[in-house]
């Protein structure tokens, strides 16, 4: 199947950088988000990130990449993609009514992904039409840098469809590496536990959130400690990943940090909003 239009739904950090690469590597993008301020947000950054990417030679130089970007507010500014694929809040009950919304507008052919990081694929290719044109792609966090994708199929994902979205994948810059559809995948199922773990120790008070990271980067030659990195991806979707792997898997050592859904209890979600382990500016 030719992929020539690719839809995002969601204008978030990874949203933003979903379309970004997408743009970058020739496609037409339609970015949609309900809230119009966050797609105004998302083209500011979006424009930001490739002027930075072009000052490091890591993009061409009077490339307009920003005008195969169209923003919309409406799911029916969709029915012309030939994949959509979904950014938007860690939620099953979320992500399967826009789906579901987007299997009544949009033709048979159009391919659906997710870019969930702990959901199952194969509940929500249930949830719609013709199931085997659903897979997951899960990028990495910020997408225009990492280069992996995982891909994960449903049990009715068709071959065709696997082939499809991996080649958008290579286009795009990144290698994608199938795994299988269990919670978390591979990258969360290794990651979030040591993240979590973290919170134990800060909870604990064995070390301060700078130590913590510290240890991490000068010890284990990690590029950013855990603290800092859950702050990156969001405590509240760090808390969603382990709350799906203790549900999933029964196991006590998916349990959350008590810490860890405090904060997500107060607000403090992390870089996105300016607080979370640490502070930022916004």
């Amino acid at each position: 199947m030719s992929i020539q239009i690719i839809g995002v739904i969601g204008a978030g950090q990874m949203g933003q950088g979903i379309a970004q690469v997408m743009a970058c590597a020739g496609y037409q993008v339609q970015l949609v988000d309900s809230s119009a301020d966050a797609l105004d947000k998302a083209v500011i950054r979006i424009r930001q990130s490739i002027e930075k990417l072009t000052g490091k030679g890591l993009l061409e130089a009077n490339n307009d990449y920003l005008a195969a970007i169209q923003c919309s507010t409406e799911l029916s500014s969709l029915t012309s993609a030939n994949l959509v694929i979904e950014a938007a809040t860690e939620s099953e009950k979320v992500k399967t009514t826009i789906f579901q919304a987007l299997a009544s507008i949009c033709p048979a052919s159009t391919l659906f992904a997710s870019n969930t990081s702990s959901l199952s694929i194969t509940r929500l290719a249930a949830s719609i039409p013709n199931p085997e044109r659903m897979i997951g792609m899960h990028f990495m966090n910020p997408v225009p840098l990492m280069q992996l994708v995982e891909v994960i199929e449903g049990l009715q994902t068709d071959k065709s469809t696997t082939m499809t979205v991996m080649e958008v994948a290579k286009r795009a810059g990144k290698i994608s590496i199938p795994v299988k559809d269990r919670a978390g995948f591979v990258l969360n199922r290794i990651l979030l536990p040591m993240i979590n773990e973290a919170v134990f120790v800060l909870e604990e008070r064995n070390a301060t959130e700078e130590q913590i990271d510290q240890i991490m980067m000068l010890g284990a030659a990690h590029p950013i400690g855990p603290l800092a990195l859950a702050d990156l991806i969001g405590l509240d979707t760090c808390l969603s990943i382990m709350d799906v792997l203790y549900t999933q898997f029964g196991d006590s050592k998916y349990r959350a940090a008590p810490l860890l859904r405090q904060m997500v209890d107060a607000g403090r979600l992390g870089k996105k909003v300016g607080q979370g382990f640490y502070h930022y500016e916004r």
